[in-house]
């Protein structure tokens, strides 16, 4: 099935990725605190995964009814301890237990926001001794190096033009929310504390800028695991 691109209508693999950017000159509290995280234990972290009747920068808008319906699904999925997510969108609907990074744990409503915690899978390995062996050690390899992460939705569904916007219709359905370098909800990143989600919301840029030291980290990481 087709990736839908920003701006494109009709049926396909609908992903909000690649449309915004944190600048980290402007974040350096928010770094930080999370270069500070204990990466010897668990990693959990929070972020806005998605926002309803907002129109993002892929062009896309998620109804309010739409999206609160997907999420009474989606925590059934949540109960079971089978929400995984993958580091990066693939270019498919379905999840790869080979790129899995972190689980969703809990989700809850800000308003229009909804708000998750995450908890990173890493690796023994990583926990021990720091070796990076698993996209959760990666993404984690990654926080500890100051870059800043995304959360971006996965979905399969249909886009129709109303009135100058695109609008995700009934058939939309929820697969997961990957870690990714920039997401196109303004303000779905990662952070240490929900409280720090304002840091964020006000240094979203309009324009996409691409963060040249994560891209190079994350090519060679891919290069590493595919040798594996």
């Amino acid at each position: 099935m087709k990736v839908l691109g920003p701006k494109e209508t009709g049926k396909g693999i609908l992903i909000e990725y690649d449309a915004g950017h944190i600048s980290p000159e402007e974040n350096k509290k928010v770094i930080t605190e999370m270069r500070d995280l204990d990466f010897s234990k668990d990693i959990v972290l929070y972020a806005v995964l998605q926002k309803y009747d907002t129109p993002n920068k892929n062009g896309r808008i998620y109804p309010e009814r739409l999206l609160k319906r997907e999420m009474e699904k989606y925590q059934n999925i949540i109960n079971k301890g089978s929400a995984l997510n993958e580091l990066n969108h693939p270019s498919s609907s379905l999840i790869d237990l080979d790129r899995v990074s972190h689980t969703i744990e809990e989700t809850w409503w800000d308003g229009k926001v909804l708000m998750g915690k995450i908890k990173l899978l890493t690796s023994p390995g990583w926990k021990k001794m720091g070796i990076v062996s698993t996209k959760g050690d990666q993404a984690a390899m990654l926080i500890m190096n100051g870059v800043t992460l995304g959360i971006s939705s996965r979905g399969v569904g249909s886009l129709k033009s109303e009135r100058g916007q695109n609008i995700v219709q009934e058939d939309f359905e929820l697969v997961c929310f990957d870690l990714v370098s920039s997401p196109s909800t303004p303000g779905a990143y990662v952070f240490q504390d929900p409280s720090d989600r304002e840091k964020y919301e006000e240094s979203v840029q309009e324009k996409p800028v691409v963060d040249e030291r994560m891209s190079k980290l994350m090519g060679t990481l891919d290069n590493f695991l595919s040798k594996r």
